[in-house]
This record gives C-alpha cells, structure tokens and sequence, in this order.
C-alpha cells in the first residue's frame, strides 16, 4: 500500500456499549495493514457541536462520521478513518471521531474521561471543539485535562530523579487545536485587533479572583498550558443561519453555506495536512499503522482491567512485537539476499564470507531500523545467533555443492580409464607407465576446470586415495620395471601423497583462519551498529529533556509576567530536576560503554565459543576505542 488505504467510510475502532469499552477487530485488522508512519487526527468536544462535520471536511466528504440531528450524542466510542495523505505520500491520515462529551444520558462521568484521555494517548494532532467564545465556563468544561494525571501515566514506577510524571507529558502529548464553532465576537481585545492564536493565548491566562468557579477554569488553563506546548486556535461563523438546514447540512450545496465560515474550514483543512505530525512516542518511536492497533489494544485493555495506561508499558508491549518482527526481517533479508548473490559453489571460502558480510551489515542495519527498547540487546542477540546458524548452512551448502561439481567432473575425466582398468588394459608390461601418463592428464583437465570450488583439492585427494590399491598393483604386475625402480615408484607416490595432505591441512588452516575472521568482523559489525543506535537514542533522549525543560521555563516566565509568583516558585524544584537529568545525560557516556562491552562478550559466547582469546581480545579493543573517545 505505497500510498494507503482510501477506506470509503469510517469504522468503528473502540466501541463504547453499556459503558464499557472495547476494540474493533475488523478495525484492527485495517491498521495492521498499514506500514507507512499514521498522521493521527482526533476531535473531542461536547456533544452536538459539530464535531463530525469538520472531520468529514479533512476526508474531502460531505459524508463519513455520522451527523447527529437532535439533542442525543450520535457518535458512540472512537470511528476511524484511514486515507491517504493529500499532501505526504509515504504518510496516512487516521482520523479519529470520538462521542461528545458531557452526554446525559451516562451514568459514569469516568467514561467521558476514558474517551478524552484515549484520544489523547493514539493521536498526534488533538482537536477540542466547542461552541460560542473561550471563556470560564468553556475552560470549566474542559476540566478533563486537568483529570489527565489520573488517566494517565508515563512510567509503571516513579522516576528515580523525583520528576513528576505529569512533567514528561510534553515529551509525547500531541499538538492542541482549539475550534470554536459559532463564534460571533470580534477578535479584539482593548480594542486592537488579534489573531485567532493571540486570543487563544490571551484566554489562557490564570485569572486572579478567588472564586471556586474561577479557580477551576484556571486548572484548565495551567493544564492546558503544561501539558501541550503546541497550541493553535480556529474561529468559525455560523455556516448557514437556516435552522432547518443546519439540522441537516451534509446535504447542503456549498454556495448555500455561508462563504466566511467555508473559507474558515478550508483554512482549517489545509492547516492540518500541512503542519499535523507523524505520531510518536518517546525516545521518537515513529507510529505506523500496525503499531497503533497494538497501542490500542493495550491501552483499553489496562483500561478495562482497572488499571490506568501507562506509556512505558505500552511502548514495552509493542516493542516485542515490533523487536520480534524486525529480527524477523533482517534474518529473512539476509537469507533472500544470500540465496540471490551467492552462486554455489563459490571458488573459495573467502568469496562467500565476503558475501556474507556484505549481507549480514545490511540485515543489522535493517534490525537497528525497525527495532526500538531492546532491553539487554535480548533481540539483537537472537538475530546473532539466527544469521550465524543461517551463514553455516550456506557454508554447509557450498561444501555439498562443491563436492557433487567435483565428482561430476572426476567421473567425467576418469571414465576411459576405469573402463581400461577393468578390461586390464594397464596389466602388461609398461603398464604402469601408462597408467600414470593417464592420471597426470586427468590431474591436468581437472586443474583447468573453474568453479569447482572449496572442496576441489579434497576431493581429487579422496580420488587419488582410491586408486593406490589399482596403482599398487599396476605397478606390482608391472614386468617391465626393475624391483628398485617399482620402490622408487612407490616412494613417489608417498612423497606426493604426503605433500598433497599438507597442502590440503594448509588450506584447510587458512579457512579456519578466514572464518575467525569472518566472526570477528561480525562482532565488530554488531558493536558499531549498536554504538551507533545507543549514541542517536542518547541524542533523541536529550532533545526530549531540553524540551521539557525549555516548555517548563516558557511557562514558569509566563506565570511569573501574570503576577502568580508562588505559583511560578513552585515549578523550581521540578526545573532544577530536569537541568539535573540533562546534565547527567551530557557528561556520563559509561553506560553506553557498559552496554557494548556485555554485547560483546555475549555475542562472544554465541559466535566464538570456545576462541575465548580471541574474543577477549576483542572486548579489550572494545573497551580501548572508548578509552580513545
């Protein structure tokens, strides 16, 4: 699917029945056709708000998500809707409708909570959508943001750096997009003209009275201030002022819609396929398709199990899947490109291990690619192990191959001259003279054949092994020559025999050596790409904590300009935590140093085995390369 599914209408992907929430499979089984990076889109508000109709709007339908007509919600749970991207190829777009918020008819508020707090865990681009104006009671309503610490957790156990878990909410929220329907004022405040974000902004500031109501509203604000440093507003006029038309504006021909607010959506379309990101998790785990249906079901089974989503776990459960896959990949990469580059039998072990390592880099780079939190390497590791009992068995191979290209040929050569023994052509005086003339020219026809590959000189030896007994007795039968000249005949032979074996152990020892090598080169390989991996996820860990940390100090600037100081002075404590974990993460590399040198030495365990010198040799190099850093 290069550029997607282009599903003709949404699905249903988390239903919501009697209040209890649960997943979709046909859903599921969409997403796990996906493997492109999933732009996430999510609209969550109070019901009868419009919600389904800007959704439809970002599908290019006038139809899709169900537009509800009366005071009941119509939307129930989250629908999908998975397209193409119009403007990004190798993206899809996942649209997410949710039910409205604040239904009557529910009878627990925590399903509301459940509904807002998924929407905010699966997408990458959040749309609250409400009517009328941005003011204490729509900030009142949006009290499900301040819940979130309780829907929400981002480690199965508190940080051991004692920053709160709500602080890292930034490090993967999504971007906040505010639509405020029905929206009559102008956009002025004393008096000057602003933008739709200014007044966002503005209406984000902490107020100063002490009432209840008030003090609500500015929870909503901080929270909302907090969690999401991205934040875009949209105000939309009323489209068409026909009440009986409005109830059911899917049908309405456009020029009868009211041309502000058209130009306000199209604004809003063309805002979201331009700046909406890819969705991702910490550390920057890219979200595709397939991976999203994972999040899913984890996340409304912890749901369904008491249990508050946690986005460590979550990301720990799809990492075993998706480490699996990827070790799944790279072995399969590496056999294709194997079974396709290598043609048996190879002239030597050499040209082989070459192709092999060829094919192994590519396999690792491709498993470094698709594979995320591998604790302990567990799954690298296995992917050591899977290509190197792979690379015997293409060594296997090539053995088998080349032996049955030899026989072949010896049989080809050496026929006239079984068909001359067995007639006893050779039993005669000067015979074996003969005799040896025929085998040199069969030694010659053989050495000039190519690609008869690594077994060559074993096999002929086997060959001239089987005919001593018919040598021995040419030359025992032999009249023609003197006893002394058949003792010299024989010592010859020895000569040869033994100059032959030699030369065949002397092959066989560079092999071994070549195929040292080889396992070393593979360590070594392993290692870089690992380092390599470590170092980017260190980098991408500490883009993640400057963030925080910028997002903290932007906010607590903000606050202090509001006159709100105790407030501002509290955030201290968790600011000087994440300058605290920056600066560790900075100066302290040893960790990763750790991690290579127990690679290696496990990888030893499995690749080497019993060539322990070498293979610490090799750790000590390891450790060296860091010394040198």
């Amino acid at each position: 699917m290069a550029s997607g599914p282009n599903m003709m209408t949404p699905i249903c992907l988390v239903e919501n029945k009697n209040e209890k929430l649960s997943v979709n499979r046909e859903a599921l089984e969409i997403l796990q056709k996906i493997s492109q990076p999933v732009v996430v889109v999510a609209i969550v508000g109070p019901y009868r708000t419009g919600k389904s109709y800007l959704m439809n709007c970002l599908a290019g339908k006038n139809h899709g998500f169900p537009l509800g007509s009366t005071v009941q919600s119509k939307t129930k749970g989250i629908w999908m809707w998975c397209l193409p991207h119009p403007l990004k190829p190798n993206q899809v777009l996942i649209l997410l409708d949710t039910e409205g918020l604040g239904d009557v008819e529910k009878s627990d508020p925590k399903n509301d909570s459940w509904i807002f707090s998924l929407a905010i865990l699966l997408c990458s681009s959040f749309v609250y959508n409400s009517i009328g104006t941005i003011n204490h009671q729509a900030l009142e309503q949006l009290h499900y943001v301040t819940e979130l610490t309780e829907f929400i957790k981002t480690r199965s156990s508190p940080c051991p750096d004692g920053v709160k878990d709500s602080a890292e909410f930034v490090g993967f929220f999504p971007d906040f997009i505010w639509t405020v329907r029905d929206f009559t004022l102008e956009l002025k405040i004393d008096g000057h003209l602003v933008t739709e974000d200014e007044y966002l902004e503005n209406a984000l500031k902490l107020s100063k009275s002490k009432n209840s109501q008030i003090e609500a509203s500015n929870n909503s604000r901080e929270s909302i201030r907090n969690f999401f440093p991205e934040r875009k507003c949209f105000v939309f006029d009323r489209p068409i002022h026909d009440k009986n038309l409005l109830a059911n504006i899917e049908n309405v021909p456009e020029n009868q819609l009211d041309p502000q607010f058209l130009e306000q959506t199209k604004k809003f379309c063309f805002y979201i396929f331009t700046n909406a990101r890819v969705k991702t998790l910490k550390e920057g785990v890219i979200v595709t398709g397939k991976r999203l249906s994972t999040l899913v079901v984890t996340y409304v089974d912890t749901i369904n199990g008491g249990a508050v989503p946690c986005l460590e776990n979550a990301v720990i459960t799809l990492a075993q899947c998706e480490n699996s896959a990827a070790v799944q990949m790279a072995s399969d990469h590496y056999s294709e490109q194997m079974t396709q580059k290598v043609e048996f039998p190879t002239e030597t072990v050499q040209e082989l291990l070459d192709m092999h390592a060829m094919c192994e880099k590519e396999a690792i780079a491709i498993f470094m690619k698709h594979s995320f939190k591998d604790e302990n390497q567990e799954f690298q590791k296995k992917l050591v192990k899977i290509i190197k009992d792979k690379k015997e068995e293409f060594l296997l191979q090539n053995e088998e191959a080349s032996v049955k290209c030899c026989q072949a040929i010896i049989e080809q050569l050496s026929k006239a001259l079984m068909e001359s023994i067995s007639m006893g052509a050779y039993s005669v005086p000067g015979g074996h003279k003969c005799y040896m003339e025929v085998m040199e020219k069969i030694k010659q026809d053989y050495k000039q054949k190519s690609r008869k590959g690594v077994k060559s000189n074993e096999v002929f030896q086997n060959f001239l092994k089987s005919q001593e007994t018919v040598e021995r007795s040419i030359l025992q039968l032999d009249t023609a020559l003197t006893e002394r000249e058949k003792a010299l005949e024989e010592e010859r032979t020895r000569r040869e025999r033994i100059e032959k074996e030699q030369e065949l152990l002397k092959q066989k020892q560079q092999e071994q050596q070549q195929l040292m090598e080889a396992e070393n080169k593979s360590l070594q390989e392993n290692i870089a790409q690992l380092e390599k991996k470590l170092i980017q996820e260190r980098e991408i860990s500490l883009q993640e904590h400057t963030k925080m940390l910028e997002h903290k100090l932007k906010v607590q600037e903000e606050i202090l300009q509001e006159g709100f100081r105790k407030r501002a002075e509290g955030m201290n404590e968790e600011i000087n935590q994440l300058k605290n974990r920056i600066k560790a993460t900075e100066d302290d590399s040893s960790w990763i140093l750790q991690i290579l040198k127990d690679v290696a030495v496990e990888i030893v365990s499995i690749v080497f085995l019993p060539k322990l010198k070498i293979a610490d040799s090799l750790v000590k190099g390891v450790s060296s390369l860091f010394k040198r850093k």
